[in-house]
């Protein structure tokens, strides 16, 4: 053991804010880490510090919000990528031993960054990157995913084995499963069968004790509680057992672009009465924005409305379903494209066509990393024309230098059918849809930050008279500091958790915060906006 430690001895010295009252319990947790894992050698190819060479590789691979990776941002003292539980077991002992906070991070789309960044420090990052292994079972229709894989590898992995099975999950290959999952993800498939945690059938989780539970031994209330109620709140889940859907062979999609000048808002507006009470079979999703035009009255921009859509099935099927239900489209047979299920996922994640499934397999995302900010609203009654023209008004006033896409989700479908309390997700039957703006932006710097920021909290604010209410609910997944926050380095009470709280979660959340009290009452799972215990 002594060896090990003189070797990482240097490296600890030499870490930023490493002080002399600090710095001894540096050393002891690295060498904690040693102690408490099987395999000495092993350990110590995953423990990267600021000083290894390949640590700001390792920080910086999965982050996709560059507002979280400046100089200024708080960095882990350690980052751990484990290659088995054992060593995640170690790292939680440890943490909690020498009193250094636990992120978990698992794919680093998220929004706020708190899998990776804590203004409380020491703090650890454990990158789950290499448990990413997948077995799928045909025979029964299910899978185990390992929880650092990705959207994409489950779908590859997936479509391997059966061209006739899937799995509902969301629209981004590179978005990891277990910050997916422990949300409340969802996709295309949402409205034939649900989110991605309503086919969750089993899970291994390593809690605050350090032990590796599965569902029996879990027992069903943190079951529930880890399908929708949060990442790095009740503990490190390490694999997922889901239950895999049948699709037919061939699908269809997609993709039919509208602007001012051919009638979108109208469009827009019909949509809203369509979308969530067509078949099953069917998800046709907006994304909006604001494109160089000079036909629409607003100089030099307009508006335009991509109508995405999936079809479980063949053109034939789809064209009369659209021509039935949303004939103001004016969908043609020429619009449609028939493939197969995962090659319609290579399709949504906006690839260039032709793009092999291969594709899937690329944990980097096709294009730049850009400084972002996203929020999330659910929409109960049909926003009428005059308050989408309020909307139009916002968008083309944007920040010149800022890129906004406001993508619409229609609900309705089996959605209707789940109970709200069936999982910690809650937003079910009387959503038409999910709102989600998303702004992105180059410029650097606390000020352009603010300026960009501004302008969607205006967005926002503009939008209040036209969602829910009682409360003007939000998506967890989503994460959003604007709607509250702990204070770093103070624990999170249940008053202030209940401000953001009944937003993601709304009668779920006491259930929630009782399954936190049972299995981590000293609330060591925790970030700026984890479940609390009472006690907290």
């Amino acid at each position: 053991m002594l060896p090990f430690i003189l070797k990482l001895l240097p490296l600890l010295l030499s870490l930023t804010g490493a002080t002399s009252s600090s710095g001894p319990r540096h050393e002891d947790f690295l060498q904690c880490l040693e102690l408490y894992s099987e395999d000495t050698n092993s350990i110590s190819k995953v423990i990267y510090t600021p000083n290894n060479p390949s640590y700001s590789s390792i920080l910086q691979s999965s982050i996709r919000n560059l507002r979280f990776n400046t100089t200024a941002t708080p960095k882990p003292l350690v980052i751990v990528t484990p290659v088995n539980a054992s060593q995640i077991q170690a790292a939680v002992t440890c943490s909690k031993k020498h009193r250094m906070q636990l992120r978990v991070r698992s794919g680093g789309h998220d929004f706020e960054g708190l899998s990776y960044v804590s203004f409380v420090e020491p703090f650890v990052v454990v990158d789950l990157i290499n448990l990413r292994t997948i077995t799928v079972d045909v025979a029964n229709s299910e899978a185990w995913v390992g929880a650092g894989a990705t959207l994409g590898e489950l779908y590859y992995r997936i479509a391997e084995k059966s061209r006739t099975l899937a799995f509902p999950a969301g629209v981004c290959p590179t978005v990891g499963v277990g910050g997916h999952f422990s949300g409340g993800g969802f996709g295309m498939l949402m409205r034939k069968y649900g989110t991605a945690p309503d086919n969750i059938i089993d899970a291994r989780l390593i809690d605050a004790k350090g032990r590796i539970l599965d569902r029996a031994a879990m027992g069903e209330d943190l079951f529930w509680g880890i399908r929708g109620g949060g990442g790095n709140t009740f503990g490190v889940v390490v694999a997922w057992k889901v239950k895999l859907v049948p699709v037919p062979p061939v699908v269809t999609a997609f993709s039919v672009v509208r602007t001012l000048a051919q009638n979108a808002s109208k469009l827009i507006h019909r949509w809203q009465y369509v979308a969530d009470k067509l078949t099953k079979d069917v998800t046709v999703r907006i994304f909006i924005t604001r494109v160089n035009s000079t036909d629409d009255g607003y100089g030099s921009a307009t508006v335009q409305a991509e109508f995405v859509c999936l079809y479980l099935g063949g053109s034939d099927g789809l064209l009369q379903v659209m021509k039935d239900e949303f004939p103001e489209l004016g969908l043609v047979k020429e619009d449609c494209i028939e493939m197969s299920w995962v090659e319609s996922t290579v399709y949504f994640a906006e690839f260039p066509s032709n793009t092999s499934v291969d594709a899937l397999l690329n944990r980097t995302p096709p294009n730049s990393i850009q400084n972002s900010k996203g929020k999330s609203d659910f929409v109960r009654e049909p926003i009428p024309e005059s308050g989408l023209e309020g909307i139009w008004k916002i968008l083309m006033e944007q920040v010149d230098g800022g890129n906004a896409v406001l993508l619409l989700h229609p609900f309705g479908g089996i959605m209707n059918e789940i109970s709200e309390s069936s999982i910690p997700f809650p937003h079910r039957a009387g959503n038409i849809y999910h709102f989600h703006p998303l702004l992105n932006w180059d410029e650097n710097g606390r000020e352009a930050s603010e300026k960009y920021l501004n302008w969607i909290r205006r967005l926002h604010a503009y939008l209040t008279p036209y969602v829910s209410k009682n409360p003007r609910a939000a998506y967890a997944n989503y994460r959003d500091l604007d709607l509250g926050a702990n204070t770093p380095g103070q624990e999170v009470s249940y008053r202030k958790a209940r401000v953001w709280g009944i937003k993601y979660f709304k009668n779920n959340l006491d259930r929630l915060v009782k399954v936190k009290t049972s299995v981590d009452p000293a609330n060591f799972f925790r970030n700026e906006q984890s479940i609390p215990p009472f006690s907290a």
